[in-house]
C-alpha cells in the first residue's frame, strides 16, 4: 500500500475453528473466507480447504445447487479433509481463484496477492502439491487446475517467495531445508527475511573489542544474556546469508503490537525493497 499497490492479504488457514493471527494485526478481526476491504488499497480474508473445494465444485459443476448438495455430504467431506493431497488442492484452489478473479473492466481484481503460507511442513506439502496431484490425476478439471496452479507457482513474472525466519539456529535450519526444496521444485525465491533481528549497539571491531576488555575487567553483568541473544542472532544470520543464495533482509525486533506493528514493519520494509529493486534490475 504504501508503494501505491492494491494488496490482497490471504491468511492460509490450517482450520477456521482457531482464531486468525494476521486479522487482528490489520485491523480485520473476525474476518473469514470471504475477502474483507480493510482500508483503502488493503483487504484480508482466510484461505481454507473447505472454501477452495467449493469453488472447485461449483466451477466443474454445472449447477451451484449441485455443489451445495455434494457439500453436504458428510462421506464427501470427510474424503476431502483427509485425502491425500486433497486438503492442499482446496488450498491452492482458492488461492487460484483469488489470483485470477477479474472486474467488468477486465483487470484483475487483486493485482498484487500476499499469501501468508503456515508453518514449514504445510508450506512443503503446498509446494510440492502439483506434482503429487498430476501423477495420480494427470487429466479432467484438477489436472487442469492443478497444472495452472503450478504454472503460476513456477512464473518468476507473476510470484515470488518470500521465506520468512527468525535469526535463531532451528528456525534458520527449517528455512535452509525449505530454501532447498523451493528451488527443487522450481519456485521462485526471490528474498529471505529475517524478523526480529536485535540490534547491535557495537557494530564495529573497535566497540567490540572495547566492550571485551571491558567485560574481561569487571566479569558477568546484567546485559550478559542480550549479548549472548545478539551472538547467536549474528551467527544465524550469517549462517542463513551464506546458506539461502537469495538476498537477504532482516527487520529490528520492535515493542510494538496490532496495527502499530505492522505500520512500523511497513516503513522498515520500504527502503529494504528499494535496494532489493535495485539489485534485480538489469
Amino acid at each position: 500500500m504504501r508503494a501505491g499497490h492494491t494488496v490482497l492479504l490471504a491468511e492460509v488457514t490450517p482450520s477456521l475453528e482457531g482464531p486468525s493471527v494476521l486479522g487482528p494485526l490489520v485491523g480485520a478481526r473476525g474476518a473469514g473466507t470471504e475477502v474483507t476491504p480493510v482500508e483503502p488499497g488493503l483487504s484480508f480474508l482466510r484461505i481454507s480447504a473447505s472454501a477452495g473445494h467449493r469453488r472447485f465444485l461449483e466451477d466443474v459443476l454445472p449447477l451451484r445447487l449441485m455443489a451445495d448438495a455434494a457439500l453436504r455430504s458428510r462421506a464427501l467431506r470427510r474424503f476431502l479433509e483427509a485425502g491425500p493431497s486433497l486438503r492442499e488442492l482446496g488450498l491452492m484452489y482458492q488461492m487460484l481463484d483469488l489470483v485470477r478473479k477479474t472486474g467488468p473492466n477486465g483487470r484483475f481484481l487483486y493485482p498484487l496477492c500476499v499469501m501468508d503460507l503456515p508453518a514449514t511442513g504445510h508450506a512443503l506439502a503446498m509446494a510440492s502439491l502439483p506434482r503429487a496431484i498430476l501423477s495420480l490425476l494427470p487429466g479432467g478439471p484438477i489436472g487442469r487446475a492443478v497444472r495452472e496452479g503450478l504454472e503460476l507457482l513456477q512464473d518468476p513474472v507473476r510470484t515470488a517467495v518470500l521465506l520468512a525466519t527468525l535469526p535463531e539456529p532451528l528456525p534458520v535450519s527449517e528455512a535452509l531445508q525449505l530454501a532447498s526444496e523451493v528451488r527443487r521444485l522450481g519456485l521462485p525465491l526471490a528474498a529471505a527475511l529475517l524478523n526480529r533481528m536485535p540490534e547491535n549497539p557495537f557494530p564495529t571491531p573497535a566497540s567490540r573489542a572495547a566492550l571485551n576488555t571491558l567485560l574481561a575487567a569487571h566479569g558477568p553483568h546484567e546485559g550478559s544474556r542480550a549479548l549472548y541473544r545478539l551472538e547467536v542472532a549474528e551467527t544465524s544470520r550469517a549462517r542463513l546469508e551464506q546458506g539461502v543464495a537469495a538476498p537477504l533482509l532482516s527487520l529490528p525486533d520492535l515493542l510494538a503490537s496490532g496495527p502499530a506493528l505492522v505500520d512500523q514493519l511497513a516503513s522498515a520494509l520500504l527502503p529494504l525493497n528499494a535496494r532489493l529493486s535495485q539489485k534485480e534490475a538489469p
